[in-house]
This record gives C-alpha cells, structure tokens and sequence, in this order.
C-alpha cells in the first residue's frame, strides 16, 4: 500500500514518510518531521518540529507532537523529539520538544501505550513497554522506566525519576522519585506495596519477586537510612536475584529528588 495523504491534509515539503504511512484529515506534518512505515496518523493531528517517528506506531486525533516547550527560557533552538516503534498515542495528547537545558531532546520509546489527553513536557524521557493512563500530566525532565505504569489524572512534578516496573495508582502527586517496582498512590504519594502481580505477569521468578519485597521491606519498614538500605539489599543478593535488585540499588543511588517515603 502507497502512502496515503487525505486531500484536506497539509505535508509541507521537506517531511519525510516512509511506505505505507497514513495521514488523516486536516493534519498538519510539518518541513522537519520523519514518520517511519506503516504508521498512521488520525485527524486533525499536528506533527511539527524536528520530530522523528519510528515504525508501526498509531497516533490518534488531536494528537500535538513536537511542539515548542513550555519553558520561559526557550529561545527557538533546534531541539527534537524522537519517538520510537510500536507505540499508540491517544488523542489529545500533547508532547514537546526538548530544551537545551536538558539534552535537547524528549524521548519516547518503545511499545509504549499512551492514552488520551496525556502530556508529555520537555526533556520527558519515557523507557519501553509503558501505560500512561488518560490525563497523567508529566512536568519537564521526567524520566519514566520499563514498563511503568501513571494511572489517570496522576501529576509529576518536573525532574521526578519513576523506575521501572514501578506503579502509579490514579490521581497521585508525585512530588519525589518512584523506586523500581514499588506501587505508590496518593496526594502526596505514598507507597503501598509492590508491583508483584506485574512481576509476575513479566517473567519474574518467586524467588525474584520475594527478594524484591525483603528489599522494599528495607526501604520502608526498618527504619533505615536509604544508604543503610542500599547496604543492606546488596548483602541479600543471590545470583538468581541480583539483577532486580541491581536495578533497585542502582535507582537509589541515581535518585535526585529523594524517594516516596
């Protein structure tokens, strides 16, 4: 199948389609976009920026991508967004470029599942394999890992680190970083278990899934310092377990906001 343009859209010279893209009615693409084969793109969309697109990705209606950022300090450079394969982005949602504050670019990768009215700010970096629910509202800088989950209506303060694996139940104000697989909800956030069920459906072994509780039960529930219990999950590892709790001791140390406690 060609590339299929409905007559009212706008592609401005200079965009670049692959094979077999589709773009609705009334969408704008802008000079400086690259959409790879076989995605779609619904009606009254806007694709603007420098923005590349990778393969078999579903964008829906109302859907904005790389549009400037809302940030005082941005003066018109080059920044970019760059979204990669598999991914569905609902509509109304929004996601801007980057800022040169930051690395200049706002990241999206794989296999994501954005639902609508979701907004994605500048210098967003957001990991594989996500649910973004509908109207969770990133601030600029977030980084979200692996196969996270923001419930709907959630709100996240800019800079806030979420790990992967990690759950976010809806309506929650996220103000400090999510550990790797911990279940957090509320305003403020607070934590209230972990993802086990998930790690379940994942692969994870019992084993893995146990030691990951021990070490939530080391953050929260022995009255440690987060270097205590850093200590603490390293000297529990196994060779069969030391890979979730790696990711575990690695996010603590990499955290900058300080940890939902």
């Amino acid at each position: 199948m060609a590339v299929q343009i409905h007559p009212t859209a706008i592609v401005e010279q200079g965009a670049q389609l692959g094979e077999d893209v589709v773009i609705g009615a009334y969408s704008i693409i802008g000079a400086q976009v690259s959409i790879g084969d076989r995605t779609h793109v619904g009606s009254h969309s806007i694709i603007e920026g420098i923005t590349d697109i990778g393969v078999d990705n579903q964008i829906g209606h109302h859907v904005l991508l790389g549009g400037p950022p809302q940030d005082k300090k941005y003066a018109g450079e080059p920044t970019r967004l760059s979204i990669g394969d598999r991914n569905s982005i609902r509509e109304f949602t929004s996601v801007h470029r980057g800022t040169v504050q930051d690395k200049g670019v706002t990241i999206v990768g794989n296999d994501n599942w954005i639902m609508g009215y979701v907004h994605l700010a500048h210098d967003c970096v957001i990991g594989n394999h996500t649910i973004l629910a509908s109207n969770a509202q990133l601030a600029g800088h977030i980084h979200v890992g692996d196969w996270a989950i923001m419930g709907g209506l959630t709100g996240s303060h800019q800079f806030v680190k979420v790990g992967a694996h990690a759950m976010v139940g809806g309506g929650s104000v996220l103000h400090k970083d999510v550990p790797p697989f911990v279940m957090i909800s509320g305003n403020p956030a607070t934590p209230f278990g972990v993802n086990s069920e998930g790690m379940r459906r994942r692969g994870f072994t019992q084993e893995q899934i146990m030691a990951v509780k021990r070490a939530y039960k080391a953050i929260y529930r022995q009255d440690l310092t987060i270097e205590q219990a850093i200590e603490a999950i390293t000297a529990s590892a196994q060779p069969d377990t030391a890979s979730v709790l790696n990711l575990m001791t690695t996010f603590l140390t990499q955290a900058t906001r300080g940890i939902v406690r």
